[in-house]
């Protein structure tokens, strides 16, 4: 087996990011969105798209026609019917519950309200979903131990 060469880097090395890119049918609205409601800085941009520094990572609206479903389907887990595809970011306990007082203050409605999944198990965690205004679906959630990102049953990691 070749070695892991996505563990993590070294202390000394800049921790590596993503990148991605997801369509929206109103810019203006995005913006508000990213901007204002999630409270992202805004990157550099053109006429057809905006980058938005999100926790750190680099998400792009890129403005497209209307018309295109986002989520091609949806997946059982532990109880939830969870949009697919979706991306987010896996935050500290105490900052998914800030960020969750500042949706609701927002007024952003969840498509899966936050809560608490695989309680007691490997792997515990919140988990919250919503939709920006063009549909692509969004998860935040906070392990309950860090340590079981990748946990795997049966395993030691």
């Amino acid at each position: 087996m070749p070695p892991d060469t996505a563990s993590s880097p070294a202390p000394s090395e800049p921790r590596p990011r993503f990148h991605l890119a997801v369509p929206v049918d109103d810019l203006a609205a995005a913006c508000e969105f990213y901007g204002g409601v999630l409270g992202c800085p805004r990157g550099r941009e053109a006429d057809t798209w905006v980058d938005w520094d999100l926790f750190g990572h680099q998400v792009v609206t890129h403005l497209v026609p209307a018309g295109e479903p986002h989520v091609a389907g949806r997946n059982p887990v532990d109880g939830d019917d969870v949009p697919v595809p979706h991306f987010g970011v896996l935050l500290e306990v105490g900052h998914f519950h800030d960020l969750v007082r500042r949706l609701e203050d927002r007024g952003v409605s969840f498509a899966i309200e936050p809560h608490v999944r695989f309680a007691g198990q490997p792997g515990e965690q919140w988990t919250m979903f919503f939709c920006d205004p063009a549909g692509n679906a969004l998860e935040f959630k906070a392990f309950a131990d860090d340590s079981q990102v990748f946990h795997r049953p049966g395993t030691d990691n």
